[in-house]
């Protein structure tokens, strides 16, 4: 199985592909890719020199065009398209299906990938993407049990993806009506979920409030984890009683049903975190390597080394084993 590496720098592409990356994925500088964050993610000079960096040490570079262009301003998604092409991308991440028609008739050579953010998440819905425009991988929403991909990669002509390690997003992906509404900022539109410009902590009587735009997403109490304030991982008071109660503020590690991924006919594993630095980047690809080596080798799987890259410290095989609540 391939190991697919976030890279939101030049820096961390070439950290990931130095740790044993199989691909990298990154975006352009602008709305068009779904981590459009200050000080993340690539020009087209530097989008041309990481492909070539890659290349030369037998790694891919998969360039994500994975937000939906707004109403009149498909120029600038079709521009990251035919620019992601010519600096020779091995393969474009798309999302929207209308840029997705344009890629295959504009550049019918190149390799498309169906993003997480398309929601794909039966054949028959994957199907109309790999029969209408040839789309050769589809990358599955982190909502599915093991035997679930195993089902759907039986039943698609096409490769598929799941995402590994890194942050989770609740259900529909990158579609979080929360966010937008507390920020202003759509993940699908604007490509940023809670930004950091509306993130602030404050501490009073011992207790440390994260906050996200007006709104008081959790208090902790001392010498407690405190995670980055998204509003689904918040705590909330309802008639069902206070808690996390869409999802806990912790990491995918699913580091333990690599075996079931395989035996899944997965093809690509996915870490996330493309707004995480190089030491992030690093550890992950090399503790999954260490995990993909044991595997291939028959061996026992490692146990996870990864603890401390988590959020809040705490890590979840998520839907994979349908324990959410």
């Amino acid at each position: 199985m391939e190991l697919i590496c976030p890279a939101g720098t030049p820096a961390a592409l070439r950290t990931a592909v130095n740790a044993g990356a199989d691909a990298v994925y990154c975006g352009f500088s602008d709305a068009t890719n779904a981590r459009n964050f200050p000080g993340l993610n690539f020009s087209r000079p530097d989008m041309r020199e990481g492909i070539d960096y890659a290349r030369r040490r037998g790694a891919k570079v998969l360039v994500a065009i994975n937000t939906f262009p707004t109403a009149g301003g498909q120029a600038l998604w079709h521009r990251a398209v035919d620019d992601a092409v010519a600096a020779g991308a091995d393969a474009l991440i798309l999302a929207d299906i209308g840029l997705v028609d344009y890629a295959a008739r504009t550049h019918p050579g190149q390799r498309l990938h169906l993003s997480v953010q398309a929601a794909a998440a039966n054949p028959d819905a994957i199907s109309v993407y790999v029969r209408h425009f040839g789309v050769r991988r589809v990358v599955l929403p982190r909502v599915l049990t093991v035997a679930e991909i195993a089902a759907i990669t039986r039943s698609v002509d096409c490769e598929t993806e799941v995402f590994i390690f890194g942050g989770l997003c609740v259900m529909a992906e990158g579609r979080c009506s929360l966010s937008t509404y507390v920020t202003g900022q759509s993940p699908n539109m604007n490509g940023v979920c809670s930004p950091a410009s509306h993130v602030a902590y404050l501490e009073k009587d011992g207790t440390l409030a994260s906050r996200l735009g007006d709104f008081t997403i959790n208090r902790f109490a001392k010498n407690e984890a405190a995670a980055y304030p998204t509003l689904c991982k918040g705590r909330f008071k309802t008639e069902l009683g206070s808690g996390y109660l869409f999802e806990d503020p912790v990491s995918l590690d699913a580091a333990e049903v690599l075996p079931g991924l395989r035996d899944a006919g997965v093809t690509a594993l996915k870490i996330e975190g493309r707004q995480r630095g190089r030491a992030y980047i690093e550890g992950a690809v090399r503790g999954f390597r260490e995990q993909l080596a044991a595997l291939d080798a028959g061996r026992a799987l490692p146990a996870s080394r990864l603890a401390a890259m988590t959020e809040g410290q705490s890590s979840t095989v998520g839907a994979y084993r349908k324990t959410w609540r």
